[in-house]
């Protein structure tokens, strides 16, 4: 009997020990991880203004530079990884990334799945269609006449599918663009803040432009699940807005009228 009772106590602790380490876990600041590990991992897509690489290949926009502004407040490198959108919650999870920082739509399913800051630029999807073209494209019924191409997992592809578009998913805002600059794709939805500074007069894309706007949104950074990262990223970007260097980046990539107050 003795035998018994001293059995199922030690089955009893092991139980309390694992529970226990696992809530120990579970409850590690991600913020000491980060500072522990020397490096902070971004999560990005190529996304003018917000993630594009300059002349060099280095990673820079409103985005990258902030990022880089809370690394060095942590004491930390930072590293940009290009993910594929439609994975960001599996990544975060993984640990291959600790952030998504990439002009994030605050959507119902992003907020459930990650730990987001608080909104920090407003935002809006807008079709993107060829110059020539845009007089025939002005509302959403002379829209669902065409063939879209959206980024896969976005609020883009959301949008096509609260209008009933007809739509093909590719990997990125980016060739998405490429798509109706190419003729294979008659139009194509992005966030607004791209496509100010990806199409029309003085970019690449001179012959195109966007018509309808479809939707309007606020943009959030994205943590694991219950992570004090975000609320940390919350005081860092209060301290820049305060300080002014916030919106000094924000003019240098020319979203100044889309941030929102800290």
């Amino acid at each position: 009997m003795k035998k018994r009772i001293v059995a199922l106590l030690s089955m009893a602790l092991t139980a309390f020990s694992l529970v226990a380490c696992g809530s120990a876990q579970n409850s590690q600041s991600d913020v000491d991880y980060i500072k522990n590990k020397g490096t902070l991992l971004v999560g990005i897509t190529d996304f003018a203004p917000m993630d594009y690489k300059d002349s060099n290949g280095e990673w820079i926009g409103f985005d990258a530079d902030l990022a880089k502004k809370v690394g060095q407040s942590l004491g930390v490198n930072v590293e940009f990884v290009e993910i594929d959108w439609d994975n960001k919650v599996l990544e975060l999870n993984n640990k291959s990334i600790d952030v998504v920082w990439n002009g994030m739509t605050l959507t119902n399913e992003v907020t459930t799945s990650m730990e987001c800051t608080n909104a920090y630029l407003n935002n809006a999807q807008v079709v993107v269609v060829p110059k020539e073209n845009a007089d025939q494209v002005k509302t959403v019924e002379d829209a669902q006449k065409l063939n879209f191409a959206v980024e896969t997992g976005s609020a883009g592809e959301a949008a096509a599918v609260d209008n009933s578009f007809d739509y093909t998913s590719v990997t990125s805002q980016a060739d998405a663009v490429m798509e109706v600059q190419a003729g294979t794709s008659g139009a194509c939805i992005i966030d607004l803040l791209m496509a100010g500074a990806m199409i029309g007069e003085g970019t690449s894309y001179p012959d195109l432009t966007y018509t309808v706007e479809l939707t309007t949104e606020e943009y959030g950074i994205g943590c694991r699940k219950g992570s004090d990262l975000a609320a940390y990223i919350n005081a860092q970007l209060k301290e820049y807005y305060s300080d002014g260097s916030l919106m000094q980046t924000a003019n240098e990539y020319g979203v100044q009228e889309a941030v929102i107050p800290q």
